[in-house]
């Protein structure tokens, strides 16, 4: 059994430039189970990764077709195009298996740590298919939004009305082919 303190997830967002991300992974411990303990970034190299890359593909399958339902996104599938939604759905309902617990340290502030089964690789995707599902269900499903960026395939929560990229880079981006069409017109056939 594997242990991870709770962790902020922002949809697409999460680790590119969040706030809560820096704090959450200074949160993330070592270990093999005990509750202090939990899944440490520098330990989830490409060895303990590799026997879940075919979960993580599956699940990111799965998020993307339900997030561009969810979002009536009209781009065409990046990824998985004949997958259906009950497939989608069963597939993160299956890697959502994990359980949140109370942790009451002496003399400290309760706090919530989730636990599952296998590897602190496996909880990892297990946490991000149990936060996706609280975030399709809950109440951030509304401001679910695709990026609008040429060639992005991302998906952001909408946190501010004017924000219509998942990142400053892909905000830039549309800016600077905006500002190119207007001072460098198509030459006229």
């Amino acid at each position: 059994m594997t242990c991870l303190r709770h962790l902020p997830w922002k949809g697409a967002e999460a680790g590119r430039g969040d706030p809560h991300s820096r704090r959450a992974a200074d949160r993330l411990g070592g270990g093999t189970g005990d509750v202090g303990a939990g899944i440490r970034p520098d330990r989830l190299d490409e060895d303990a990764v590799r026997p879940v890359a075919g979960a993580l593909r599956a699940l990111r399958d799965a998020l993307r077709h339900l997030a561009a339902e969810a979002t009536g996104d009209p781009r065409p599938p990046a990824t998985a195009p004949g997958l259906a939604r009950e497939e989608a759905v069963s597939t993160l309902n299956a890697l959502a298996l994990v359980r949140p617990e109370l942790v009451r340290p002496a003399g400290g502030q309760p706090s919530r740590a989730y636990r599952g089964p296998g590897t602190a690789a496996d909880l990892a995707v297990r946490l991000i298919a149990h936060q996706a599902v609280e975030l399709f269900t809950g109440p951030d499903r509304d401001r679910l939004r695709p990026c609008v960026a040429p060639n992005c395939l991302l998906f952001f929560v909408k946190n501010h009305g004017r924000r219509e990229w998942c990142s400053p880079a892909c905000g830039n981006r549309v800016r600077v082919a905006r500002h190119y069409q207007r001072h460098h017109p198509a030459p006229q056939s």
